[in-house]
């Protein structure tokens, strides 16, 4: 998988966006405002992505390309490696879960407006 493969993913979500708030290197999606994926272009061998904290642990423990988030909060974000190790749906489902996290904890008028229904 490379990073125009994980782009394309990401945008096919409902209500995403991206953008180049830090640097011109970092991508980030987000929904309703709110980061759930990050991908360094220079780099394109991983992103982080927003996890349960409980599941980020798990994850950790299960494959090694998946480790706490560079630079961010390692409680509640991966750093997950795309090497060729993890399957594309092993991927998905991490982007996936991060999304949908995000998703959660939008306020319910947002969640309506962006959605539809809440």
């Amino acid at each position: 998988m490379n990073t125009e493969e994980l782009r394309d993913y990401c945008l096919e979500k409902p209500a995403v966006t991206e953008s180049f708030p830090f640097d011109n290197d970092t991508l980030v999606f987000k929904v309703g405002g709110k980061i759930f994926l990050l991908v360094s272009l220079d780099k394109g061998n991983s992103f982080n992505a927003k996890c349960d904290p409980e599941r980020a642990v798990e994850l950790r423990e299960r494959y090694a390309e998946v480790q706490p988030g560079y630079h961010m909060n390692k409680t509640h974000w991966n750093t997950i490696y795309i090497d060729g190790s993890l399957t594309r749906k092993e991927i998905f489902e991490m982007i996936d879960h991060s999304y949908d996290l995000i998703v959660k904890s939008l306020p319910k008028k947002l969640q309506v407006e962006l959605f539809g229904q809440a």
